[in-house]
């Protein structure tokens, strides 16, 4: 049976009804930040969440290709999460949506290195025939996409 992120680590991905703090320990993300209307058909917001996914799937998928990433288990790819503001803004202004800036997020298995995400990033862009490798980094703590 595949590791679901969701059902093992409730306190972050299934909130009670009551707020609370939670701590939440360093972990791998892929993320995407950008800007703009999240509703606009070829804007930037719709772009990146398919080059998220894209390169999500290619690591939770790579062990049906000749490629092994050391440490690998199967695993559901978690939700999407993502941050989304408007910069001098106390309020979110709804009629400007093309003011918004976001940062979105698909959290990844620690077992996930540099070398796996950039191999990831390269099927990715063959698979999708679109190149992401010029908006990549990895961090440690965090993969990149800007």
């Amino acid at each position: 049976m595949a590791f679901d992120y969701k059902k093992e680590y409730k306190e972050f991905y299934l909130p009670k009804n009551k707020p609370s703090i939670v701590t939440i320990p360093k972990m791998n993300y892929l993320a995407v930040r950008g800007k703009g209307n999240p509703n606009e058909e070829n804007g930037e917001y719709k772009k990146s969440i398919s080059l998220l996914y894209a390169i999500a799937f290619t690591i939770k998928m790579s062990y049906k290709t000749p490629y092994k990433i050391e440490g690998y288990f199967s695993y559901l790819v978690p939700p999407l999460e993502g941050f989304w503001w408007q910069k001098g803004k106390e309020k979110i202004d709804y009629t400007h949506k093309e003011d918004f800036e976001f940062i979105s997020l698909i959290r990844l298995p620690d077992f996930v290195t540099k070398k796996d995400f950039d191999w990831a990033i390269k099927e990715a862009v063959k698979k999708k025939n679109q190149d992401f490798s010029l908006y990549c980094n990895f961090n440690r703590t965090t993969l990149i996409i800007f």
